[in-house]
């Protein structure tokens, strides 16, 4: 596993997992803004665990299954964005939208290129009412979600440099920048498409582990007993 990237690991291995980081001394930490478990030592996290959001975690007990979970994700890039909607696992509702957002020469948003040269041309007029369409029809769409469904929660990965332009638009998205159930997607979504909203999807309900290059140094017997786990429960399973 290089540094940096996620390993999928079954409930099993991730029990016998936090066994062992809890029996060297490691803390544990839960961050519920991305719903994670973080083990540090000297205040210094050395591995992370991704817990699915259709669980959820209660100090000192075991994980519980969330009954009747309703899920809504927003992935925005410059230019393209999605969303989708999901009921206990199951994708009910998704959209791709894209706008001409970017200069063809720069290769910069509009929005970036505001910030120092202004909007006088036409062109630039242009990207910039599409920009404000852009998250307009967003925002419209996520606003559908939270009249129709109870949603328990929201998934948002989006560049802070764009959450001003996000969060105010008009509508502005049926939730609060610092609400309860607002929770940020933990793995990178380099171009926000069908394809890839069901991969973050997928990885959201799965236990994810990441070591840090200084967890890989100090824990290198435990990984390698992870990889080994795997590899015979993928043997196993052919």
């Amino acid at each position: 596993m290089s540094p940096g990237n996620y390993q999928e690991i079954n409930s099993t291995i991730f029990s016998e997992l936090q066994e062992k980081v809890l029996d060297m001394g490691l803390k544990q930490n839960y961050l519920p803004e991305t719903h994670q478990l973080e083990y540090s030592e000297n205040n210094e996290w050395l591995l992370k665990v991704s817990l699915p959001w259709s669980i959820e975690f209660i100090e000192n007990e075991e994980l519980i299954k969330r009954e009747d979970y309703h899920l809504a994700l927003v992935m925005i890039r410059a230019g393209i964005a999605c969303t989708g909607y999901f009921h206990n696992g199951e994708m009910i509702n998704h959209k791709v939208f894209r706008a001409y957002m970017v200069r063809q020469k720069q290769g910069k948003s509009q929005i970036k290129y505001l910030k120092t040269k202004g909007k006088s041309r036409a062109g630039s007029r242009i990207r910039l009412g599409e920009s404000e369409q852009f998250f307009e029809d967003i925002n419209e769409r996520l606003q559908n979600y939270s009249d129709q469904y109870p949603i328990t929660h929201w998934g948002i990965s989006c560049s802070k440099t764009l959450w001003p332009y996000f969060f105010g638009a008009s509508p502005p998205p049926p939730f609060e920048k610092k609400q309860e159930n607002l929770m940020s997607i933990p793995f990178h979504v380099q171009h926000p498409d069908f394809e890839t909203l069901q991969q973050i999807h997928r990885k959201l309900n799965s236990f994810q582990l990441l070591i840090s290059d200084i967890g890989r140094t100090k824990l290198g017997i435990i990984e390698g007993q992870i990889k080994s786990e795997k590899e015979d429960q993928d043997l196993e399973e052919w």
